[in-house]
């Protein structure tokens, strides 16, 4: 079986497959001090509640954007999987993905692993939006390249500075509002925050559209990921598909990969 890991800035998502199908799916808050013995402990005791082994693990795949984590994840998968992770983004690593930005390393292994899982399900050209810690906005062109994308900060991180520099103001939960105009703080706040970022997310993407295929032909395709994709979702018909399995299906589809290659190979 093989073991997903995607650590981003705000959670670490672990997925187990079985083939194509998933076995269990856990995620817990990235915190830097967290140790891979830790993670072992909670882990295991996910597994066992899913009938899973350490020993049914025998190969693993990591995408992270926290370097902090990196080392920790990977040691993870070595003392307690017995297994080296292939890592998303490293040279030996085949992605089945033209990258066609100006510095193809500065591609984050996230974005690249839902570009990955984007041209594999749907017709490109494409933008996959993931909201999370950062909103992003990834481009896949016509011919199936990764062609680069927008990044902007997540609504979560803007809704926690809002209030952080500003005494009077309270957290609040992000949902649409029943109205935009708010008739109090709470409700006014959250209606700066929903239909600010509807805002801003349509207009983003209105632009890649215009540069993408700026007759409108070919369509170009918009796919939701993340964790807040569904609220925002409510706010626009700009989004055609949401896919929460985006990210870890395209980690699946690369470690298949490269799999199929040293098969060939007889690496």
């Amino acid at each position: 079986m093989l073991l997903a890991i995607d650590a981003g800035n705000t959670n670490v998502v672990f997925a187990i497959f079985d083939g194509e199908e998933k076995r269990g799916h856990w995620r817990i808050s990235t915190e830097g001090r967290r140790t891979s013995d830790e993670y072992a402990v909670w882990l295991n005791s996910l597994m066992e509640m899913k009938g899973l082994k350490p020993g049914d693990i025998d190969a693993a795949i990591l995408s992270s954007v926290v370097p902090t984590q990196t080392h920790t994840l990977a040691k993870l998968c070595e003392d307690h999987f017995g297994c080296t992770p292939m890592r998303v983004g490293a040279p030996d690593v085949d992605l089945g993905l033209e990258i066609r930005i100006d510095n193809p390393r500065e591609a984050g292994a996230d974005r690249v692993a839902n570009a990955v899982a984007a041209v594999a399900s749907y017709a490109p050209p494409l933008v996959v939006i993931d909201i999370g810690t950062g909103t992003t906005f990834d481009v896949v062109d016509a011919d199936g390249a990764f062609a680069g994308g927008v990044i902007a900060p997540g609504p979560a991180l803007s809704l926690d500075a809002l209030h952080r520099v500003a005494a009077q103001l309270p957290k609040v939960d992000i949902a649409k509002p029943a109205s935009a105009i708010g008739k109090g703080t709470v409700g006014a706040m959250q209606s700066g925050m929903f239909w600010g970022y509807t805002g801003m997310i349509e207009g983003i993407l209105r632009r890649i559209r215009e540069e993408l295929s700026p007759t409108g032909t070919p369509k170009v395709t918009v796919v939701g990921t993340g964790g807040l994709v569904r609220v925002f979702a409510e706010g626009t018909d700009l989004v055609d598909h949401i896919d929460g399995d985006l990210t870890l299906r395209g980690l699946l589809l690369i470690h298949q990969r490269n799999q199929a290659r040293k098969g060939r190979t007889g690496q």
